[in-house]
């Protein structure tokens, strides 16, 4: 089958390692930009394409930093692993500056679950605040969401509410939270984790049109079924189109983090993160 972009998986794969190698030589040597119109010089056609922390969740944080530059991407947000919620303003700070000073911008925070209680919901929002967040990628109880939106409001920071697929009771889909945030204020909007939404058996493009007004952030994955026994995989490797989604992302022209989730080989992801960024750079090469 052939993918959006005129190229099918298999052909992907029997490209070799050795033009991926290459593509990932030459992006390491050039910083990716942000959301503006694709040239030569951006093997990302303008998408800020990088990295969700908890893909290194089992290291520090300067170790998180080291392997997101050598992996050839710029962006990154931060799992509470890497900055501890309960974290002092100047650890925040500090977090911050270390991440500057390496060269990479600090897309947000998250996945951050929020309940329904007042001071805690600030607090979370302080700290987003304090760590130079954008955005809060979460999970708030609904009930929250009145409190949620006030402070969001205030602090001029976006919500991006994460779906989980099967067995995510609040928010399975991103649908499910687009219903719940298309009427409230622009600042509330949906984290999209593509391989949870096809896990539920939807299409992933069509979602992704259908949210597109509200969505914040995108979490990138592939899976190996498209349903709720669906396991993660490196990109490419599995069942989601993922051509067609990055064709779909392009020429949206999505301004915000398109963040690689890679939750598999916890003691040793560096390997799998390359070479799906490296699957991404070569989708995207082929692209008109």
């Amino acid at each position: 089958m052939k993918s959006a972009a005129g190229i099918s998986r298999r052909q992907f794969v029997q490209m070799g390692l050795a033009g991926s190698a290459a593509l990932a030589a030459a992006a390491l040597s050039r910083p990716a930009r942000g959301a503006t119109a694709p040239d030569a010089a951006d093997p990302y056609h303008g998408l800020k394409v990088g990295v969700a922390s908890y893909s290194f969740r089992s290291f520090p944080l300067e170790k998180a930093i080291e392997m997101t530059k050598e992996a050839g991407v710029k962006y990154i947000t931060l799992k509470d692993v890497h900055l501890a919620l309960k974290s002092t303003t100047a650890e925040r700070q500090e977090a911050h500056k270390k991440i500057e000073a390496a060269g990479l911008v600090l897309m947000g925070g998250g996945v951050i679950y929020m309940k329904n209680d007042a001071d805690e919901i600030k607090a979370i929002f302080d700290y987003a605040r304090d760590a130079g967040m954008p955005t809060i990628v979460c999970s708030p109880e609904p009930e929250a969401m009145d409190a949620v939106e006030k402070l969001a409001k205030q602090y001029d920071i976006r919500i991006a509410i994460h779906n989980h697929g099967p067995g995510d009771k609040r928010y399975p889909s991103p649908l499910d939270v687009l219903r719940m945030v298309k009427d409230r204020d622009a600042h509330m909007g949906i984290c999209m984790d593509v391989g949870h939404t096809v896990r539920l058996g939807e299409d992933a493009v069509a979602v992704l049109k259908q949210c597109a007004p509200r969505l914040h952030d995108f979490h990138m994955k592939d899976v190996t079924e498209a349903k709720a026994s669906g396991k993660a995989i490196e990109l490419g490797k599995g069942v989601i189109d993922i051509p067609a989604v990055l064709k779909a992302l392009v020429d949206m022209k999505f301004a915000y983090h398109v963040a690689l989730e890679h939750e598999i080989d916890a003691k040793n992801p560096l390997p799998g993160v390359t070479a799906s960024f490296a699957y991404i750079r070569t989708v995207l090469a082929k692209m008109a």
